[in-house]
Parts: C-alpha cells; sequence; structure tokens
C-alpha cells in the first residue's frame, strides 16, 4: 500500500525532519520549497539511505495560484497523495502599522489561504480512498493573541481551528487531520521572521524533537498535539480563566526583544 508524502517548506528545520522521518518509515515523498538545491539535497539523501522515491517540487507558496499549480503538478505526475503535512510558514515581528502590508499579505496568503487550498485539492481524494492523513503545523500562538506578531499569531489561530473542524467532518472516514501546536523551534524561523533578540526563542527546542513529535501524533491521529506538556496545561487550564488585558500584556512581553 502506497504512502506518499507531501511536505512543503521541506528544504529546512521542521519539515526537513518531518521527511526524514517519513523516509525512515519507507514512505516516499513529495517535498515542496523555494530552495532547489536544499531540496535536490534532500532527495538524493533520503533515496541513498533509505531507498524511497522521493520528487522534487520548487515552488513559492506565498503566491495566489500556488496551491493550484502544485495539485496539477501531482496530478499530471501521476502521484496519490497518501499523507499531505502543511509547514510551509513565516511569521514577522513589529506592530502591525509600521510593518510593510505586503508582508503580512503574504504572510496570510502561506500561512492560511495555501494551506487551505491544499487540504481542499487533496482531502477530496483521501475522503473517496477513505484513507490518508493531514499534519498542518499550527503553534501554540494559535491560543492567545500576539501583540507585536499580531498577523502571524492570528493565522496560526485560523489553522488550529479550521483542523480541528475540517477533523469533525471527516471522523466517520479513515483520514484523520492533526494540528501540531509547538512553542519555540530552534529552526530558521526566528531569524527569517526578525525574532533572534526575543528571549521566548532561547529556550527553543529542537525541530527534531518537534517533528518526532508531530508525527507520532498524526499516526495516532490526534486532533492536537503539543511538544510541551507545561505549555498544554498553561493554554488549555490557565489562560483562558485569565483576564484577557492580563493575557495581551504577558503575550507581549514575551514578543519584546531584549537589548
Amino acid at each position: 500500500m502506497s504512502n506518499t508524502a507531501l511536505i512543503t517548506g521541506a528544504s529546512g528545520g521542521i519539515g526537513l525532519e518531518l521527511a526524514t522521518i517519513h523516509a525512515q518509515k519507507g514512505g516516499d515523498l513529495v517535498l515542496v520549497a523555494r530552495s532547489e538545491a536544499k531540496l535536490n539535497a534532500l532527495k538524493h539523501e533520503l533515496e541513498a539511505k533509505h531507498g524511497v522515491n522521493v520528487t522534487v517540487v520548487t515552488s513559492d507558496l506565498s503566491q495566489p495560484n500556488a496551491a493550484q499549480e502544485l495539485f496539477e503538478h501531482t496530478e499530471a505526475l501521476n502521484l496519490q497523495i497518501d499523507t499531505l503535512i502543511n509547514n510551509a510558514g513565516f511569521g514577522g515581528h513589529g506592530k502591525f502599522h509600521e510593518r510593510a502590508l505586503s508582508d503580512e499579505q503574504a504572510m496570510m496568503q502561506l500561512n492560511m489561504v495555501t494551506l487551505t487550498d491544499l487540504t481542499h485539492f487533496y482531502l477530496k481524494g483521501m475522503v473517496s480512498r477513505n484513507r490518508g492523513q493531514i499534519l498542518n503545523v499550527s503553534s501554540t500562538a494559535s491560543f492567545i493573541p500576539g501583540p507585536l506578531q499580531a498577523v502571524y499569531f492570528a493565522t496560526k489561530a485560523y489553522v488550529t481551528s479550521f483542523s480541528q473542524a475540517i477533523a469533525e467532518e471527516v471522523k466517520e472516514s479513515n483520514v484523520t487531520v492533526t494540528a501540531l501546536c509547538p512553542g519555540a523551534v530552534a529552526t530558521g524561523f526566528a531569524s527569517a521572521s526578525d525574532l533572534d533578540d526575543v528571549d521566548l526563542f532561547k529556550n527553543a527546542k529542537s525541530a527534531k524533537s518537534v517533528a518526532e513529535c508531530g508525527y507520532r501524533a498524526m499516526e495516532q491521529g490526534d486532533l492536537v498535539a503539543f511538544n510541551e506538556a507545561p505549555l498544554k496545561f498553561m493554554l488549555n487550564w490557565i489562560t483562558p480563566l485569565l483576564p484577557r488585558n492580563l493575557v495581551l500584556k504577558i503575550s507581549r512581553k514575551t514578543m519584546e526583544k531584549s537589548h
């Protein structure tokens, strides 16, 4: 039985680690990112080590038609996608009114719209085959508003909410949808999002440990997966009871840069 996984943002960080785990289990891969060189290097490594087939697709998924083009490409190659891992995403630090609107729009396109489009395209086939799994990489940021990362936190709130709703819709089938909600992760995300001086990222967990947590949760069909038990407890049981102004104050404090 085939188990081909399509992974976005696969050239580094959590995406690369998820690709490695899938290949170790004998699954074929479709790796998607902007960096062709990095994807090809990973392709050759995984094919040599694990004897799997790896297809590379270079794409800027922050572009409006990218998801449809990717789906049509895999259809043209007659690739059946059994596992969809929507991992690609980025953030950005600063006050909303001072940031470039084009950056925020690209963030919303990638983090929400492309993820939604890909889920729609590939979920149809999974449901018709009565088999498949989807892992959407969200964040603990999805549970609270995020001053100084207002749009990023909001996009992740969408991802976590959307994932759970779709999971409920398809629960009568053998298709599962999981939202992975890690805390700070040691990847290129912090640098790309201008978060290097934010204290939260000084205790970031490894991308490998987060990927292992997410892949395991996906296999189990979990709704939401946290990689840190204290964060899970805090966000599920403490934060909802706190006054909103206090939550906002704490959230902003965690996003402020140390100088």
